[in-house]
Parts: structure tokens; C-alpha cells; sequence
């Protein structure tokens, strides 16, 4: 598989993965699950400013580098406002669904991750940020798992929801770090 064919099918795992979270986290009012489909949203966006960056100049790309490092800041800052909005109304999420909609994540983003963890390297700070995304939704999933199965057996709370909401949103904001210098790099080694 072509790198090009790699990231048009992330593209598409992700928009249709967006859809199915999204709605579960409306139903159950989950900050994590919202915060992860935003996450899908950004990562679909990101993976069709990649396809659509693949032809350009190096300097084009690292410029487009930069964006999507500033793009990986958008779900971050959505999760913020959202679990804000928890934080006055503290109802714990449904747990079963909350499980259930983060194990199907975490098999979407795990298949992505297999698809791109041999070109993140491949064309600088734009692979980067489509494996960086991919692996990190990964571990976020995971975090979101953990976070229903505490709510039904542990704890029935709303902050195990919240907390992994959060920490998705410091994830993405390391990842926006992590992409922005790499383009800063590449743009500097044009310069």
C-alpha cells in the first residue's frame, strides 16, 4: 500500500468512526467520547490536507506542517469547553456504551496506526502528524475503555469520563508540539 492509499483510507475510517461517536456521545453526555470525535473530525481534515499537500514543494509542505500543528489544537480546546460544561452538571456517562464506542475507536485507530506506522517518516511533519494522530487516538481509547468499565464497576461518576477527556486533550496538544517542530525544522532546512 501506496502512503497516498494509506492516508485516503484513514480519511475515510475517520469520518465514518466521527459520525457513530459523535452520536453516542451526544446520547450518553460523554466529555471523552466527545472529545475523541472531535478527534475523528481532525484527523479526517488532516489526512485530506496531507493528500492534498503530498505533491508540493518542501517548503510548501513544511508551511502546511505548521497548520496542521495548529489544527491538532482544535480538539483539545473543543474538550475544554466541554468538559467545562460537565464540570456544572456532573452526570456520569453511561458506562456499556461509553466501553463499547471506545473499543470500536480503538479498532479504527489501531488499523490506521498499522496503515501508517511505516511511512511516519515518509514525507516529514506530514506522516508525522498522520501517525502521531493515529497512535494517539490509539492510547486515548484505551484511557476510554478504562474509563467505562471504572464508571460501572468502581466508581459511578462522572470524573473518569472528564479526566480522560482531558488527558485526550493533552495528548493532542503534545502532538500539536511534537508536529509544529518538525515542520519548523524541515521549513528552516529550505530556508
Amino acid at each position: 500500500m501506496t502512503f497516498r492509499a494509506a492516508v485516503k483510507w484513514v480519511a475515510l475510517l475517520n469520518l465514518a468512526y466521527f459520525g457513530v461517536e459523535f452520536s453516542v456521545a451526544t446520547a450518553i453526555g460523554s466529555v471523552s467520547l466527545f472529545a475523541d470525535s472531535v478527534d475523528f473530525l481532525e484527523d479526517t481534515s488532516i489526512n485530506l490536507l496531507i493528500l492534498l499537500g503530498l505533491g508540493w514543494s518542501a517548503s510548501r509542505r513544511a508551511k502546511l506542517g505548521m497548520l496542521l500543528a495548529v489544527a491538532l489544537l482544535v480538539p483539545g480546546l473543543a474538550t475544554l469547553w466541554t468538559a467545562w460544561s460537565k464540570f456544572n452538571s456532573p452526570v456520569a456517562p453511561a458506562p456499556i456504551p461509553l466501553s463499547l464506542t471506545g473499543m470500536g475507536a480503538f479498532a479504527v485507530n489501531f488499523s490506521c496506526a498499522l496503515m501508517l506506522v511505516r511511512f511516519r517518516q515518509h514525507s516529514g511533519s506530514l506522516s508525522r502528524a498522520a501517525f502521531l494522530s493515529a497512535r494517539n487516538d490509539t492510547v486515548a481509547n484505551v484511557g476510554i475503555i478504562a474509563a467505562g468499565l471504572v464508571t460501572a464497576f468502581v466508581w459511578q461518576s462522572a470524573w473518569p469520563d472528564l479526566v480522560v477527556g482531558l488527558a485526550i486533550a493533552a495528548i493532542n496538544l503534545h502532538a500539536a508540539k511534537e508536529v509544529w517542530e518538525a515542520a519548523r525544522g524541515e521549513h528552516a532546512a529550505e530556508a
